[in-house]
């Protein structure tokens, strides 16, 4: 493997060394929870950067995206670039079990996906060594210093595409400001979601010509998948009866929520509740808060449907866009506690009029304008957010004005696909 080494900041330095001491059991973390997601045993080496399969022939382009949300918001750009580079082949990284089973359902033309390797010298050498990728895009902050240099040290063209930085993420770099400008000068280009975090990619060290601002990459995705067949299920269960969406919520989320809809039956007792929490696996508690608050439920994942239950948990995965394609309103959780929200695009390419609250700080710049436009409305709790739902549902001409509102938002973003494809075509040498 060449060496990144030479000349690195000490914090780098050590940092290589201590990532290199704690892999073996790094590893053994990663693979207990490898086998409790039922990812096959043949695929547990691909953290330690052993490949499970052959590289291709001819030039590769490498991304890599952390967990679901960032490979969803990737995966339209890599088609529409293997439109355009009909010679080249694709690989996709990624941490976790979820995101390995949704790119499987929605893989892109000659692409091929790899569990990205643990950020230490043996795994980050063998995965490089193997697939020799001839450029590579990281997606949003996966800032990881051994990848990043050890693809710099093989002269491998590289972009930071979508960036973001948490006020904690550039709060720890700037404690290494030498580290933080070495890695960093890996890029060739960085396109930030927005301007706060292109002036703090230039504060920690990056190259000003280098950094571009370009909006969130979100906004070019291709619609969630829907099921007709389960959508149209759904809803004859439901005969006619009124339904809204809770989506992604987390822990200390659906409270709020199944007091808002318990309000809204007062008013609209046929009312149907969708309820998404973020994390399936969280299903038990989630029911015990729904049987706490005195409402009927059924449950997706034992194969029920709603028939006059006042809630239908949706405790699966991949199934979003056939819940987004069913109901009119939806309210996005992550929101309504400091976690910094979620994606508004997926539920503005559906035509849902959208509900939030004011915890949206990962998607700050999105949602200004989903509100100004209309095509979002801000709640903070349980009164307000029972209340616009409400409105919507007695206000039809209202709730077709917003969901009218959130299709011209989502059109608008995906106009900017072809713009960041030839940035990357040119910054990264693609063309050739």
């Amino acid at each position: 493997m060449p060496s990144s080494q030479t000349g690195a900041p000490l914090p780098l330095r050590l940092y290589r060394g201590l990532t290199a001491v704690l892999l073996p059991f790094a590893l053994r973390s990663e693979r207990r929870k490898m086998a409790a997601a039922g990812v096959a045993a043949e695929r547990f080496g691909e953290k330690d950067g052993r490949a499970s399969l052959p590289r291709p022939a001819g030039p590769l382009l490498w991304f890599h995206a952390a967990s679901v949300g960032e490979s969803l918001s990737v995966l339209t750009l890599m088609a529409r670039l293997a439109e355009r580079l009909p010679g080249h082949e694709f690989l996709i990284t990624s941490g976790t079990p979820s995101s390995a089973a949704m790119i499987a359902r929605r893989m892109p033309p000659r692409c091929r996906h790899q569990f990205a390797p643990l950020d230490a010298p043996g795994p980050v050498g063998r995965f490089l060594d193997h697939w020799r990728p001839d450029a590579g895009v990281f997606v949003e902050s996966e800032l990881w210093p051994l990848q990043l240099t050890g693809a710099d040290a093989r002269g491998i063209p590289l972009a930071l595409l979508n960036a973001r930085l948490s006020k904690k993420s550039v709060e720890g770099w700037a404690k290494v400001p030498a580290t933080a400008a070495r890695v960093l000068s890996c890029f060739r280009v960085m396109i930030a979601q927005n301007e706060t975090t292109a002036r703090n990619l230039v504060r920690l060290g990056a190259d000003p010509a280098q950094v571009t601002v370009g909006g969130n990459l979100k906004a070019t995705s291709a619609p969630l998948p829907v099921d007709d067949r389960v959508r149209d299920d759904l809803l004859g269960s439901l005969g006619g009866r009124p339904v809204w969406v809770a989506s992604s919520t987390h822990p200390g989320e659906e409270d709020i929520v199944l007091a808002a809809h318990r309000t809204l039956l007062q008013e609209l007792p046929d009312l149907c509740l969708l309820l998404v929490p973020r994390h399936p696996e969280r299903a038990e508690e989630v029911i015990r808060l729904i049987e706490q608050a005195g409402l009927s439920m059924t449950r997706r994942s034992t194969g029920e449907w709603p028939g006059s239950a006042q809630v239908y948990l949706a405790d699966t995965l991949g199934e979003t866009g056939t819940w987004y394609a069913a109901a009119p309103i939806v309210f996005l959780g992550g929101s309504l506690l400091p976690i910094g929200g979620h994606n508004p695009f997926e539920p503005a390419q559906a035509g849902c009029a959208i509900l939030y609250g004011p915890h949206v700080d990962n998607f700050a710049e999105t949602f200004a304008p989903l509100y100004e436009t209309g095509a979002a409305i801000a709640v903070t709790d349980a009164e307000s957010l029972s209340r616009h739902v409400a409105i919507l549902l007695r206000d039809p001409a209202s709730l077709s004005e917003t969901r009218d509102a959130a299709r011209r938002f989502a059109a608008d973003g995906r106009a900017a696909l072809e713009s960041i494809a030839d940035q990357l075509v040119s910054a990264l040498d693609l063309g050739r």
